[in-house]
């Protein structure tokens, strides 16, 4: 049931939502969702929550507190925090902010929150369009308001899409330790693994041809794009193998060869290593 609230200090409209156990154990979950107008400078304050918060600055400024480090808040700036850690959020005194808010939770937000910190992601950013994040969040108020059956699978829904949103601008190179590789390179890198799929690649091979270290070369790109080079490239191969399984008469052991992988006993090993069936099951079922 969305509330209503006309405070000393705010004026809000917000949603306090109880997930179904269902919800809880399963899924992204919502705690709170609303908006808020400022009527005079305030300051809100929390620590030890299990939630984590999004919110988006519609007008005004302000300020955020946390993790030791003060940040301005101005239009369009995102905060994305994990609220177990103490924070505080405060008004300016003459450019009194509008926001909108959600506090969320989830069994797999701790290892999504890791991975936004590990790419570089930061307490505050400023997103290229600022009218994505304050649409999903209206979408969130008007979601939980409803009386859908569903209604806990649509709220997963559109916080997976806000996660999406908030991790496409997480990539800070300059900010993430130990990198030296540009993003526009691992692209090239990831891109050449697709396209060179069927031929015999190493990690040195790779560092040579794109005049990179092999060791910064291995963390970045398991950083951006969370697997490892070879196992991008057992992937990328597999793809292709389940192609060849399904739509050709080839053997199996062909196939392995096809897709770079010529020794059957190590093709079939990698195929049930990422499918977690061998090659053989995975045509009978499909």
């Amino acid at each position: 049931m969305e509330s209503l609230f006309q405070g000393v200090s705010v004026e809000s409209s917000r949603i306090i939502y109880t997930p179904s156990g269902f919800a809880r154990a399963n899924l992204l979950h919502l705690q709170e969702v609303g908006e808020l107008r400022a009527i005079k400078p305030h300051t809100s304050s929390r620590k030890g929550l299990l939630s984590f918060l999004f919110f988006i600055v519609t007008q005004g400024a302000g300020s955020l507190f946390y993790d030791g480090q003060r940040y301005l808040l101005n239009p369009g700036d995102c905060v994305f925090i994990d609220c177990r850690r103490p924070y505080a959020q405060s008004s300016s005194e003459d450019r009194l902010w509008s926001l909108k808010w959600a506090h969320f939770y989830g069994s797999s937000m701790n290892g999504i929150y890791e991975k936004y910190v590990e790419r570089g992601g930061r307490p505050v950013f400023a997103p290229k369009e600022p009218k994505a994040f304050t649409g999903l969040l209206t979408q969130l108020l008007t979601v939980a308001g409803t009386e859908d059956y569903i209604r806990d699978m649509r709220i997963n829904e559109k916080l997976t899409g806000l996660l999406t949103l908030v991790m496409a601008e997480s990539w800070h190179p300059e900010a993430c330790p130990h990198t030296g590789v540009k993003k526009k390179t691992l692209q090239y890198v990831k891109a050449y693994l697709e396209e060179h799929y069927k031929e015999r690649i190493t990690l040195d091979h790779l560092a040579s041809q794109f005049y990179l270290n092999k060791f910064y070369l291995a963390r970045t790109f398991k950083e951006q794009f969370g697997a490892t080079v070879l196992g991008c490239l057992d992937q990328i191969r597999i793809t292709h193998a389940k192609q060849l399984l399904r739509f050709s008469d080839l053997t199996v052991e062909a196939v392995g060869r096809e897709v770079g992988i010529g020794e059957p006993g190590y093709f079939s090993r990698v195929f049930k290593k990422v499918e977690g069936i061998s090659p053989g099951e995975y045509r009978r079922m499909w």
